[in-house]
């Protein structure tokens, strides 16, 4: 997977979409910039999600869910050693 665009290119990018001349094609501004139609367009629709005129998940939603996702992991990861440190410690007491 190549690598991704630096954020500010992205939004370069998107606002010369955005600003484009009547008339003036996605196609041609992407091939303008390197990039492909369809790269542009997604570029496009989720910079429309994190400025809230579209719904969906915004780039900070997907951080913090994927931060709170690892935290459940490693809490659950504590709570299984706890778990079988108090079994193991309650065996070591019946003998």
């Amino acid at each position: 997977m190549p690598a991704p665009y630096p954020q500010e290119f992205r939004d370069d990018v998107v606002r010369v979409a955005r600003n484009r001349e009547p008339g003036q094609k996605l196609s041609q501004i992407a091939r303008d910039f390197g990039i492909s139609e369809s790269c542009l367009t997604n570029w496009m629709r989720q910079a429309d999600v994190e400025d809230g005129n579209r719904p969906g998940k915004t780039r900070e939603d997907s951080v913090e869910l994927r931060d709170a996702r690892k935290r459940i992991r490693l809490l659950e990861q504590e709570n299984e050693v706890l778990r079988r440190a108090a079994a193991y410690l309650s065996q070591a007491n019946l003998g």
